[in-house]
């Protein structure tokens, strides 16, 4: 996945203007939570998604790149990482990291690492 990691693949269904905040998130082996916000910047496209108690009410920043299909119909978005991928994922605060380009290197790098 690598360079590509902050896109949306093209295969994922993704439409640029669909408001994807409040969208359930399913990871491959069940729900994770609901989107919270998410950005179509060109090259960093990413999704912060709340995790509920699940993760102790965490949130977590996804890249755009681990969303393997947007279904508009149920407002539903599929990932291609499991629950514990997510779990496991570098510590992010919502609103305060967004701008953090350590967090965002960091996230590059455990999901590109992923072998998604």
């Amino acid at each position: 996945m690598g360079a590509d990691i902050w896109g949306y693949r093209q295969n994922a269904g993704h439409v640029p203007g669909t408001r994807l905040i409040g969208y359930r998130v399913e990871a491959t082996d069940g729900h994770i939570g609901k989107v919270d916000q998410h950005t179509e910047e060109v090259g960093r496209s990413y999704l912060v998604v709340a995790t509920g108690p699940w993760v102790l009410g965490r949130h977590v920043l996804l890249p755009a790149g681990v969303i393997a299909r947007v279904d508009t119909e149920t407002e539903t978005v599929h990932l291609a990482c499991t629950k514990d991928d997510v779990k496991d994922s570098p510590d992010f605060e919502s609103g305060q990291h967004e701008e953090d380009g350590n967090v965002i290197k960091l996230t590059g790098q455990y999901y590109a690492n992923r072998h998604m």
